[in-house]
């Protein structure tokens, strides 16, 4: 992957509770891409690219989570050891830092989140921020495929960014057998080109 400054590198929720096998939602084999997504945050910064890393910050309470009728484990309580970005994850300098989901909302997508009762959404401010960056194209990596990065991915393309996915930059939840390949086409269907 090339990087230059019309390019944003968006690296999903790699954070302890996802990433750690003692985390409440770990992601099977999601270790084993943390080193790409580093040598890729590495290769974005020298290049003068966005970094921006997003993180899942909820409050302890939120209808997204099983113990308030919701589909999810608890995961991801703000100032939380399973919030934390993972340890073996390199911030590089001068990153973007997103958190989302702080006000109890569903936050899937880096750009957008959505009321969990009503369905409404509203954006989180991201793409206003590449934009004034001169952002043209976004690449995703992180955590999970078939849900948090998909839904950025999706997203991005949507507000008309030209989007890749970087497939050895992320791993499936896969609650269903084969929902990271369903997952992926549904991005290639929308026009997000799979690196």
């Amino acid at each position: 992957m090339t990087y230059d400054a019309t390019t944003a590198l968006i690296v999903v929720d790699v954070q302890n509770d996802f990433a750690d096998p003692d985390g409440s939602l770990f992601v099977t084999d999601a270790p084993a891409a943390i080193p790409f997504i580093n040598d890729q945050a590495h290769a974005a910064a020298e290049a003068g690219a966005t970094v921006v890393y997003t993180q899942d910050w909820h409050p302890p309470h939120t209808p997204h989570f099983e113990t308030d009728g919701g589909p999810w484990p608890v995961h991801c309580v703000a100032d939380s050891w399973g919030a934390r970005l993972h340890p073996d994850l390199d911030v590089v300098d001068e990153a973007v830092d997103l958190r989302k989901g702080t006000g109890g909302e569903d936050g899937y997508s880096a750009f957008s989140l959505r009321d969990p009762e009503t369905g409404e959404e509203t954006p989180t401010g991201l793409a206003d921020q590449l934009r004034d960056r001169d952002i043209e194209r976004v690449v995703v990596a992180g955590l999970a495929l078939d849900y948090c990065v998909k839904e950025t991915a999706l997203d991005a393309a949507r507000l008309g960014f030209d989007t890749t996915l970087l497939a050895d930059g992320t791993r499936p939840v896969n609650l269903e057998p084969g929902d990271g390949a369903r997952a992926v086409a549904e991005l290639v269907e929308a026009g997000v080109e799979v690196a």
